[in-house]
């Protein structure tokens, strides 16, 4: 058995087995995210479909707070996966041009843990602290 983590690529280095490993956890990620995308889809339509049913004046309507909080809350988890579904997109193109890994912050390597936690992620641990100032790298 190999270490997982030495299966992570990173700018500069590919591990054990190359950028293959990666890119079929960011697609198995892609296919997650999508399929739960598509779920919160059909829950947002039974809740607007079971709504049309029902009085349309949600605030003198004794459900009516429990509905509209249900809906805000399904589109909430509709906005942060579009959200990853786009960090997941840009890790693929990272990867492609080979600077998957690289800290988009410091320039330094992204440790193979924290990718291995956090595929999509852009920046290394100190470049992630809370609060800390960090220049941006320009754009190659």
């Amino acid at each position: 058995m190999s270490d997982s983590r030495r299966d992570v690529p990173v700018a500069g280095g590919h591990g054990r087995s190359g950028p293959a490993t990666v890119r079929e956890r960011l697609a198995a990620d892609r296919t997650d995210t999508l399929a739960r995308m598509a779920a919160l889809g059909r829950d947002f339509d039974g809740i607007v479909a079971a709504n049309a049913l029902v009085a349309v004046d949600d605030e003198h309507d004794p459900e009516g707070g429990t509905t509209a909080f249900e809906r805000a809350h399904v589109a909430s988890l509709m906005e942060q996966a579009h959200g990853h579904l786009a960090e997941l997109d840009e890790a693929l193109q990272r990867l492609e041009r080979g600077t998957y890994g690289q800290c988009e912050g410091c320039g330094s390597r992204i440790p193979p843990e924290r990718l291995e936690i956090r595929p999509a992620a852009t920046t290394c641990v100190s470049c992630a602290e809370p609060g800390r100032r960090r220049p941006r790298r320009p754009a190659r």
